[in-house]
Protein backbone atom coordinates (compact mmCIF):
# COMPACT_ATOMS: atom_id res chain seq x y z
CA UNK A 1 0.00 0.00 0.00
CA UNK A 2 0.93 3.70 -0.32
CA UNK A 3 0.20 5.96 2.80
CA UNK A 4 -0.70 9.76 1.70
CA UNK A 5 -0.58 12.15 4.50
CA UNK A 6 -3.62 14.36 4.52
CA UNK A 7 -4.00 17.85 5.52
CA UNK A 8 -5.24 16.54 8.85
CA UNK A 9 -2.51 14.95 11.24
CA UNK A 10 -2.70 11.46 11.59
CA UNK A 11 -5.33 10.88 8.65
CA UNK A 12 -4.38 9.18 5.72
CA UNK A 13 -5.49 7.69 2.01
CA UNK A 14 -4.37 4.63 1.21
CA UNK A 15 -3.64 3.67 -2.16
CA UNK A 16 -3.55 0.19 -3.49
CA UNK A 17 -0.03 -1.34 -4.76
CA UNK A 18 -1.37 -3.15 -7.48
CA UNK A 19 0.68 -6.32 -8.65
CA UNK A 20 -0.57 -6.97 -12.32
CA UNK A 21 -0.87 -9.14 -15.37
CA UNK A 22 -3.10 -9.94 -17.98
CA UNK A 23 -5.23 -11.49 -15.96
CA UNK A 24 -5.77 -8.07 -13.94
CA UNK A 25 -4.51 -7.24 -10.40
CA UNK A 26 -3.73 -8.05 -7.04
CA UNK A 27 -3.08 -5.77 -4.39
CA UNK A 28 -3.40 -5.89 -0.46
CA UNK A 29 -5.59 -3.53 1.57
CA UNK A 30 -4.67 -4.13 4.79
CA UNK A 31 -1.73 -5.90 6.83
CA UNK A 32 -1.17 -5.85 9.81
CA UNK A 33 2.90 -5.68 10.26
CA UNK A 34 2.59 -2.58 7.71
CA UNK A 35 -0.13 -0.92 9.61
CA UNK A 36 2.41 -1.11 12.98
CA UNK A 37 5.45 0.11 10.98
CA UNK A 38 3.22 2.99 10.03
CA UNK A 39 1.91 3.49 13.94
CA UNK A 40 -1.73 2.71 12.66
CA UNK A 41 -4.10 1.17 15.30
CA UNK A 42 -4.49 -2.58 13.87
CA UNK A 43 -7.69 -3.57 16.19
CA UNK A 44 -10.60 -5.13 14.23
CA UNK A 45 -13.14 -5.73 16.31
CA UNK A 46 -16.53 -5.46 12.86
CA UNK A 47 -16.73 -4.71 9.32
CA UNK A 48 -19.47 -2.88 8.37
CA UNK A 49 -21.19 -1.92 4.72
CA UNK A 50 -23.25 0.98 3.87
CA UNK A 51 -25.33 0.59 0.82
CA UNK A 52 -27.21 4.10 -0.24
CA UNK A 53 -29.77 4.06 -3.24
CA UNK A 54 -29.49 7.93 -4.27
CA UNK A 55 -27.08 10.01 -5.62
CA UNK A 56 -26.85 12.82 -2.80
CA UNK A 57 -27.47 10.84 0.59
CA UNK A 58 -25.11 12.32 3.51
CA UNK A 59 -24.07 10.36 6.33
CA UNK A 60 -22.88 11.79 9.50
CA UNK A 61 -20.74 13.38 11.06
CA UNK A 62 -20.88 10.68 13.61
CA UNK A 63 -17.97 9.28 16.00
CA UNK A 64 -18.33 7.27 19.22
CA UNK A 65 -17.28 8.49 22.32
CA UNK A 66 -14.24 6.87 24.98
CA UNK A 67 -14.12 3.66 26.19
CA UNK A 68 -15.50 3.14 22.61
CA UNK A 69 -13.17 5.48 20.05
CA UNK A 70 -12.73 3.60 17.34
CA UNK A 71 -10.01 4.13 14.11
CA UNK A 72 -12.08 3.44 11.07
CA UNK A 73 -10.89 2.73 7.22
CA UNK A 74 -13.00 3.24 4.69
CA UNK A 75 -13.43 2.26 1.29
CA UNK A 76 -16.31 2.54 -1.38
CA UNK A 77 -16.30 -0.59 -3.23
CA UNK A 78 -19.48 0.47 -5.98
CA UNK A 79 -19.98 4.03 -6.30
CA UNK A 80 -18.19 7.00 -5.44
CA UNK A 81 -18.88 9.14 -2.77
CA UNK A 82 -16.94 12.45 -0.97
CA UNK A 83 -15.91 11.32 2.44
CA UNK A 84 -15.61 14.05 4.99
CA UNK A 85 -13.62 13.61 8.33
CA UNK A 86 -13.25 16.50 10.86
CA UNK A 87 -10.19 16.04 13.61
CA UNK A 88 -12.06 16.67 17.68
CA UNK A 89 -8.74 15.92 19.26
CA UNK A 90 -8.01 19.19 21.55
CA UNK A 91 -4.55 17.98 21.32
CA UNK A 92 -3.69 17.46 17.58
CA UNK A 93 -2.45 20.55 16.03
CA UNK A 94 -5.37 20.29 13.24
CA UNK A 95 -8.18 20.10 15.94
CA UNK A 96 -11.79 21.40 14.45
CA UNK A 97 -10.17 21.35 11.17
CA UNK A 98 -12.05 19.46 8.18
CA UNK A 99 -10.85 17.43 4.79
CA UNK A 100 -12.70 15.95 2.59
CA UNK A 101 -11.64 13.04 -0.08
CA UNK A 102 -13.48 11.28 -3.05
CA UNK A 103 -13.27 7.66 -2.48
CA UNK A 104 -14.61 5.55 -5.69
CA UNK A 105 -15.04 2.07 -6.78
CA UNK A 106 -12.52 3.67 -9.81
CA UNK A 107 -9.83 4.57 -7.94
CA UNK A 108 -10.30 2.29 -5.19
CA UNK A 109 -8.48 4.44 -2.72
CA UNK A 110 -9.02 3.98 1.43
CA UNK A 111 -9.29 6.62 4.21
CA UNK A 112 -7.66 5.92 7.64
CA UNK A 113 -9.57 7.16 10.24
CA UNK A 114 -8.13 7.59 13.57
CA UNK A 115 -9.93 7.94 17.02
CA UNK A 116 -11.05 10.78 17.48
CA UNK A 117 -12.42 12.00 14.21
CA UNK A 118 -16.05 12.69 12.95
CA UNK A 119 -17.07 10.97 9.74
CA UNK A 120 -19.57 10.96 7.26
CA UNK A 121 -19.64 10.94 3.21
CA UNK A 122 -22.45 11.81 0.75
CA UNK A 123 -22.87 9.85 -1.95
CA UNK A 124 -22.10 11.41 -5.72
CA UNK A 125 -23.54 8.01 -7.45
CA UNK A 126 -26.44 6.29 -7.15
CA UNK A 127 -25.93 2.57 -5.93
CA UNK A 128 -23.07 3.57 -3.89
CA UNK A 129 -21.77 0.87 -1.00
CA UNK A 130 -19.07 1.68 1.36
CA UNK A 131 -17.32 -0.57 3.21
CA UNK A 132 -15.86 -0.15 6.54
CA UNK A 133 -13.11 -1.86 9.05
CA UNK A 134 -13.61 -0.88 12.63
CA UNK A 135 -11.55 -1.13 15.66
CA UNK A 136 -14.43 -1.00 18.54
CA UNK A 137 -17.50 -2.92 18.46
CA UNK A 138 -20.68 -0.08 18.03
CA UNK A 139 -22.34 0.99 21.65
CA UNK A 140 -25.34 2.98 21.08
CA UNK A 141 -24.80 4.85 24.18
CA UNK A 142 -21.36 6.10 23.08
CA UNK A 143 -22.23 7.40 19.87
CA UNK A 144 -21.83 10.98 19.16
CA UNK A 145 -21.98 13.47 16.69
CA UNK A 146 -21.82 16.92 14.82
CA UNK A 147 -24.66 18.60 12.51
CA UNK A 148 -23.06 17.67 8.81
CA UNK A 149 -23.83 21.48 7.95
CA UNK A 150 -22.67 23.04 11.50
CA UNK A 151 -21.56 26.61 10.39
CA UNK A 152 -18.28 26.48 12.82
CA UNK A 153 -16.61 23.69 10.41
CA UNK A 154 -17.54 25.32 7.39
CA UNK A 155 -17.50 21.67 5.68
CA UNK A 156 -17.70 22.29 1.24
CA UNK A 157 -20.14 19.54 0.72
CA UNK A 158 -20.98 18.59 -3.02
CA UNK A 159 -23.92 20.93 -4.32
CA UNK A 160 -26.43 18.93 -4.72
CA UNK A 161 -30.30 20.01 -5.37
CA UNK A 162 -31.78 17.04 -3.24
CA UNK A 163 -29.93 15.35 -0.03
CA UNK A 164 -31.09 12.59 1.79
CA UNK A 165 -30.05 12.63 5.23
CA UNK A 166 -31.75 11.10 8.28
CA UNK A 167 -33.52 12.88 10.89
CA UNK A 168 -31.30 12.23 13.44
CA UNK A 169 -28.16 13.36 11.02
CA UNK A 170 -30.64 16.94 11.11
CA UNK A 171 -30.60 17.11 14.64
CA UNK A 172 -27.20 17.22 16.30
CA UNK A 173 -27.20 20.77 18.50
CA UNK A 174 -24.82 23.15 17.52
CA UNK A 175 -20.99 22.64 18.18
CA UNK A 176 -20.58 25.95 19.85
CA UNK A 177 -23.41 24.73 22.55
CA UNK A 178 -21.60 21.58 23.26
CA UNK A 179 -19.72 20.18 25.99
CA UNK A 180 -16.46 19.91 23.34
CA UNK A 181 -13.50 18.64 23.85
CA UNK A 182 -14.56 14.56 23.63
CA UNK A 183 -11.51 13.31 23.00
CA UNK A 184 -7.57 14.25 24.37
Amino acid sequence: MIYHKTSLNDALVLELEKIEDERGFFARTWCKDEFVSHGLDVSLAQCSVSFNHKKGTLRGMHFQLPPYAETKLVRCTHGSIFDVIIDLRASSPTYRKWTGVKLSSENRQMLYIPQGFAHGFQTLEDQSEVLYFISKPYSPESAGGVCWNDPFFQVDWPQEASRTISAKDQSWPPYHQRQPPWFS
